[in-house]
Parts: C-alpha cells; structure tokens; sequence
C-alpha cells in the first residue's frame, strides 16, 4: 500500500470517527437544553422520571412515552447535524456519525413501541460498574445525573461537554471535610467550597473560628475523626509542615509524621468508609501533594516528606475504591512560605475548577517544568507499581 494510500485511509478513518465524536457532543448540547429550556424540560423531565436507584424501570408505559417525546427528538437533533457535517464536507467517512445517529433514533422508536425494553448501556439495570470514567461515559458516571445532581454530569458517552462546563463534578451539597483548616490554603479552600454550595467540615490542630463545623485533631489520632469520615462526600489532605533547614531526629519524625503517614492513616480510614458501589460513584479523595516531588523546596525533610506523600497515593490509588486525585502546587504565599509567589485563593479557585473539570492530576503553579516533569513521574511510577506490586486478594 502506498504511502498516499495510507494517508488517505487515515483521514478517513478519523473524519469517520470525529463525525461520531461531533454528533455525541451536539447530543450532549441538546441535553443541557433540555434542562434549561421549558419546551424541552417538560419532556426531559418524564426521563428522569424513568428509573429506580438501581436503573430498573419504574412504569413500562411511561418509559415507552419518554422515548417518543424525549430520546427520538434527541436522536433527530444528532441526525440533523450529522446531516450538515456530511454535507458540509462531502466526505463519504462522514456518513458514520449520521448512521450513528440513525441508530438511536432506530433504538428510541423501537422501545417506545415495546419491540425493544433494552435501554442504552448507560441506563443498564443493576449494580453500578465501580468509579466513575474520566473520558468515557460509564453507568457510575451518568448515575450521578440521575440521583446526585442533575445539573451535572451530562455526558452521553464522552466528557468533554462536562469538562468544558465543569460540570463534571458537582459540590453542591457535599460534606467535604479539610485538615489544615487553620492555614491559609485551608481556609481558602473552605471559602470556595462554600461558594459551590458545599457543606465544609474543618480539620484542625489549631484554634479556628469559622462559621461552619469546626473538628479539632491531632497527628497520631485519626482514628478518632473515623465517625467525621463516615458522613463526609470528599475528604481533602491539606495539613502539613516545613522545618526548613532543620534535620534533627525529632524533625525527621514530625515531617515524615505530620506530611505523610497522617495523610495515609486518614485516607486508609476514609476508604473504609466507602461502603457499595453508590459510594464508589460519589465519593472523593484529594490529597494535596507539592511540586517538590520533582524539583527542590529548599528544604530536604519537605522534599522527603512530600515525595513519599506523592508514592503512597500514586501506589494506593491503583486499587482504591473511590475517585483519588492528587493536588500538585507551586509556591503560594502562606505561614510555611511567606515568600510564595501565588495567592492562596486565586490556587484554591484554580484547584476546585480543575477538580470540577474532572482532572485527576491536578497542577496549578508558575513552573511549566512541573506540567511536564509531574505527568512523566506519574506514568513511569504507575507503571513501576503496576508490574512490581500486587493488590491484596
């Protein structure tokens, strides 16, 4: 085959697939509409009307109406714009997001005559399919729409209309609980979780006023925020020290105690709260790492400290039960580096934006090395634990 050959198969094979990307993103435009437009909600809202916790079907009559006046109407509205692109292009690959479009309105005409009571796999009955998908639209996913937030999570079978609303994670009416609650980030964080409509819980060693619930502990007793943990929706690790210059045995304990095994004591604990698949699909750990991972602070028990931090939950999120993401930052002004150059609440916006844009791997400082150095590290050592270590059976 020559190489124009190839090249002209390729194109091919990617207008044909972006067809198919274009018509699920305009699908996914209508279902924000029917949300916010009365024509349309009145109808939207027989579909959400369909389905038990479990996605079983409630009333078969009504399921079979919801297709005709909700799902084929969706199904027209990708097929006319798949009809455009195709037009549009004069390209035959095309053709496969408007074949792909025929086949929903083929599926939604289908149920609501009752020759088919198969719902689409988002909808399948059943036990939910553990965490959430990033990228791809799972039954955990959009169960969220359903019975967390419907003014979220709109995703028919990609995320990216989610992602570029954020709309991919809601707080709205999340206990999410904060350690370091007294620091500058701390509170920071705790002022945009109330802005998103969070109920936050704060996690301090300190005195602290706040107008909200305020937990006092100390390192070494987690245990005892264990009943905290039970009703808390998101757990954030924020707590930690800087000793700076000093490497005294004392100072070696309380930096590796306070930056990394109190973290991992209390993220064991909260992972034990995850109880069910429904748990699975709405529960969150953010842990709040540094960027001293990859590049020096200054100070070498922080940077020991934080790098093990950075392991255990690259290592532990591999198996754990519920959504992990890891919060990589820059120098931010604060008591433990009153030379930062970032202002705390400008990084905590930047924190909760890209958390509610779904990102996992969440970066915000000044360092462009850092967007490039953290990723690499994460991949070599999801690899290396992936091949070098087992999870327990």
């Amino acid at each position: 085959m020559s190489r124009a050959l190839l090249l002209e198969t390729a194109i091919a094979i990617g207008f044909g697939l972006g067809s198919v990307v274009f018509v699920e993103i305009v699908r996914d435009i209508y279902h924000v509409t029917s949300h916010y437009w009365p024509p349309l909600l009145r109808w939207h809202k027989l579909h959400h009307q369909l389905y038990r916790k479990d996605f079983s079907i409630i009333n078969p009559a009504t399921y079979r109406k919801a297709q005709l006046v909700n799902d084929a109407p969706e199904a027209l509205a990708m097929i006319a714009a798949g009809a455009l692109l195709f037009w549009g292009t004069q390209a035959y690959s095309t053709g496969l997001g408007l074949l792909y479009s025929m086949g929903f309105l083929g599926g939604a005409i289908a149920r609501s005559q009752g020759w088919l009571m198969e719902s689409d796999l988002t909808h399948k009955p059943g036990a939910l399919d553990g965490r959430p998908n990033p990228w791809r639209v799972n039954r955990s996913y959009h169960w969220r729409h359903h019975f967390d937030e419907t003014t979220a999570y709109y995703g028919g079978h990609f995320t990216v209309v989610d992602k570029l609303l954020g709309t991919s994670l809601s707080l709205k009416n999340k206990t999410v609980a904060v350690t370091g609650a007294s620091g500058t980030l701390g509170q920071a964080l705790i002022d945009q979780l109330r802005r998103q409509g969070a109920k936050p819980i704060a996690l301090t060693s300190s005195v602290l006023e706040s107008e909200g619930e305020v937990v006092s502990w100390s390192v070494g007793e987690e245990a005892a925020l264990r009943s905290v943990l039970q009703r808390t929706d998101i757990l954030i690790l924020n707590h930690g020290i800087n000793v700076h210059s000093d490497r005294t045995p004392e100072a070696i304990e309380k930096s590796l105690q306070v930056n990394a095994l109190s973290s991992w004591r209390l993220a064991e604990l909260f992972f034990e709260t995850v109880n069910g698949p429904t748990h699975a699909a709405t529960k969150e750990l953010w842990v709040n790492t540094s960027e001293a991972e990859v590049s020096p602070a200054l100070s070498p028990l922080y940077e020991i400290s934080k790098r093990l931090l950075g392991d255990l939950v690259t290592l532990r999120r591999l198996d754990a039960p519920c959504i992990v993401r890891k919060i990589v930052l820059g120098p931010f002004k604060s008591q433990l580096n009153p030379y930062g150059v970032m202002s705390a609440p400008w990084v905590a916006r930047m924190v909760i934006a890209l958390a509610k844009r779904d990102i996992r791997l969440i970066i915000v400082t000044i360092n462009p090395i850092t967007y490039i150095a953290i990723p690499l590290k994460e991949l070599i050592s999801t690899l290396y634990f992936r091949l070098f270590s087992r999870p327990q059976r």
